[in-house]
């Protein structure tokens, strides 16, 4: 970087494309316009007095000292005490990481507890959501996901109630992938029947090493030539259907969720249809 100076001011017609592009990239990271001015002009001179930096950076006289805390607070400027208050920059290669680092564990922390914020929020609003719509519970008859995050969650949640029987049309791309999902394997450890049926796209040395561990667990896996959809069917009542959207370009599934036992029926029987035309892994189609 160049900050062209002359008699101890920044030239900004000789350095205006640099720092135009140096002062928007700083207020990219977090800085605001006054900040990132001032640092640059910081970086260009070994020191200022507070109001010289306030005209050589074009900032309001009265604005300089919020700025100068500011950049202080941040990392980015240092005090250097002599016969009067002085400002310098901290080196950029030691400032801007420090910084990032700093963002990014507040930012950790606020996740963290917004995380366990929501837990509790979540039961109490689960629990008057189900006393408005009657009773029902946590599932609508029917109802419709779009968001994959929210698929997921309903999947994982309907796999961890599980009690007796656990279906599955497998194909990418997945919401959640069966293969990376313990679950399957705690619901088989509680005794449920667990039945995938994968589609023909090739597996890669990954996933067919987790194949082999759920059928070492007791899943049963069969492969057919085609499946009409992504299925999910738990205890022959509810599940998820997920159906690829026909009108957009690029591909899009979107998912019903179901809590209904002839809707149930109706998709158990689709299921064994295919799965009594589907052959073992291995033979050939």
């Amino acid at each position: 970087m160049v900050l062209v100076l002359q008699g101890g001011l920044m030239d900004e017609e000789l350095a205006g494309i640099d720092f135009q592009r140096f002062w928007k990239r700083l207020q990219q990271i977090g800085l605001n316009a006054y900040e990132a001015r001032s640092y640059l002009v910081l970086i260009g001179h070994p020191r200022f007095k507070a109001l010289e930096l306030a005209a050589r950076a074009h900032v309001p006289r009265q604005k300089i000292y919020e700025v100068l805390d500011s950049l202080v607070e941040k990392g980015f400027a240092q005090v250097v005490q002599e016969k009067t208050k002085l400002f310098s920059a901290v080196e950029p290669a030691l400032a801007i990481p420090a910084y990032i680092g700093r963002k990014r564990q507040l930012l950790e922390q606020e996740l963290t507890e917004q995380a366990r914020m929501a837990e509790g929020l979540v039961e109490d609003l689960m629990a008057a959501y189900s006393e408005g719509r009657g009773g029902r519970g946590t599932l609508d008859f029917l109802r419709i996901v779009s968001d994959p995050d929210q698929t997921a969650a309903q999947y994982r949640r309907m796999l961890s109630e599980v009690e007796h029987e656990y279906l599955e049309f497998s194909r990418p791309p997945y919401a959640v992938d069966p293969f990376e999902e313990q679950l399957v394997k705690q619901a088989r450890l509680r005794g449920v029947c667990c039945r995938l049926l994968l589609g023909a796209e090739p597996l890669d040395a990954e996933h067919r090493q987790r194949l082999e561990d759920y059928l070492a667990a007791g899943v049963e896996v069969r492969q057919a030539d085609s499946l009409p959809m992504k299925l999910a069917l738990f205890d022959g009542r509810q599940g998820l259907v997920a159906l690829l959207d026909p009108v957009i370009t690029r591909p899009r599934w979107t998912s019903v969720v179901f809590d209904h036992a002839g809707f149930g029926q109706a998709m158990k029987g689709l299921f064994e249809e295919y799965w009594q035309r589907a052959r073992m892994l291995g033979q050939e189609a």
